[in-house]
């Protein structure tokens, strides 16, 4: 089988998985229906049953190459999970360390540290000399952080994994099937989330995002892991300051 053709089994295995796992969570909503119901920016009632579904979608498509990948996806997706179930209204990386310093561990902490952890864990997997393992753990955490980040309007995180993870599609060699894992899963859902039916919530950015980074940790030398280490501690600081921005105005 060529490249091609592995990349493309797992950007449709991924779609076939999040669209079959959104069809089961939607007509047995375990916990009830309430757990799986959230109001968006607009008033909407959408559901969640996207954010678990794309997760072990891309977890099994993205694993079945690369192990340390499907782990990094599951523990990213995990984490997201919990803000999803416990989240709070505080905003931004500082609010949550913030609560941390006074003794409030806030789900925004859980998923800081878990994904954090979980992407160092990966980053060792995946590369061999240490400086390499620190740096793919920061591309994959940091890569999960970011496309939450942009999920702030419906369609944008999906929109945003397919743009990211495209072209990697194009480069036949390591990481093209994580980089289609989360390409497929992001374009099973992504009409339902511009239709504002559906959403990925923090579980299913956090998980694409982490299946992402995997594929750029994949793919890259030392030079490349630093320069999106740079980028993406760079977007981080400056989402962290448009949040703070957001709260002083009460948004």
């Amino acid at each position: 089988m060529t490249d091609r053709a592995r990349w493309a089994s797992s950007c449709c295995l991924a779609a076939v998985l999040t669209r079959a796992g959104i069809a089961g969570l939607r007509a047995k909503s375990p916990g009830g229906r309430g757990l799986w119901e959230r109001e968006n920016y607009a008033g909407r009632t959408v559901g969640l049953y996207a954010g678990p579904a794309s997760a072990l979608a891309a977890a099994v498509a993205a694993g079945r190459v690369r192990p340390a990948a499907g782990f990094a996806v599951l523990a990213a997706g995990a984490c997201g999970a919990w803000d999803d179930v416990a989240g709070d209204h505080r905003r931004g990386l500082r609010a949550h360390l913030s609560a941390l310093r006074d003794g409030e561990v806030t789900s925004g902490a859980v998923k800081l540290f878990g994904i954090s952890a979980a992407g160092l864990v990966a980053g060792a997997l995946l590369k061999e000399r240490f400086p390499d393992k620190v740096l793919a753990g920061i591309v994959i955490a940091g890569t999960a952080h970011f496309v939450n980040l942009v999920d702030v309007r419906p369609g944008r995180a999906a929109a945003a994994v397919i743009a990211l993870g495209a072209p990697g599609l194009l480069r036949e060699g390591p990481g093209a099937q994580s980089a289609a894992a989360a390409v497929g899963a992001a374009a099973a859902v992504l009409p339902d989330d511009l239709g504002e039916r559906l959403m990925l919530g923090d579980t299913g950015a956090h998980a694409l995002g982490a299946a992402l980074g995997t594929a750029a940790v994949a793919r890259n030398g030392r030079a490349g892991l630093l320069a999106y280490a740079v980028a993406l501690v760079a977007a981080a600081a400056y989402g962290d300051k448009v949040s703070g921005a957001a709260r002083a105005l009460g948004a």
